[in-house]
């Protein structure tokens, strides 16, 4: 079976969980890119192609310079799953739509039925993310702020 490929809503709740984390035990210096990649196991490049998107909707800020790097610019807990999604997804397709030959029978109903499914898929991913906060998944995921220090090792590993 296929896998999607598209991997950055999951790359996005793991660095917004990281950043909450780091927040959360207490860090005051923002998270480099290579650091949250050490974490992600990602290129640093597909962290910020991530994290662009999430800044534009003011859920995280970043500073330039040798000491810049990134912070969660919100409380986890005002922060959903659904406004993470939203920023990345946008108004795409979850479900990959084609284009059918209108002089076919099917092709030329199909695309009314496959647009109505989309539209009841991306509201049901949508509703169901919007009620797990970026603090949940803190909790979820049973982290412990004092597990921080743990975190730079890891990253630099």
């Amino acid at each position: 079976m296929a896998r999607s490929t598209n991997t950055q809503f999951a790359v996005a709740v793991h660095v917004l969980t990281y950043l909450a984390a780091g927040a959360a035990a207490g860090r005051t210096t923002p998270v480099g890119s290579e650091e949250l990649a050490g974490s992600t196991a990602v290129n640093p490049v597909h962290v910020r192609k991530v994290l662009g998107p999430l800044r534009e909707a003011g859920l995280t800020a970043s500073r330039p310079g040798a000491h810049g790097g990134w912070e969660l610019a919100v409380d986890p807990a005002a922060v959903t799953l659904a406004q993470v999604w939203s920023a990345l997804q946008g108004e795409d397709p979850v479900l990959g739509i084609h284009g059918p030959n209108p002089a076919c029978p099917v092709g030329s109903s199909i695309q009314g039925v496959l647009v109505a499914l989309e539209r009841r898929v991306a509201d049901a991913i949508v509703a169901e993310l919007d009620s797990i906060s970026l603090s949940d998944v803190l909790d979820e995921g049973g982290f412990d702020a004092a597990d921080f220090a743990a975190l730079d090792d890891i990253a630099s590993a």
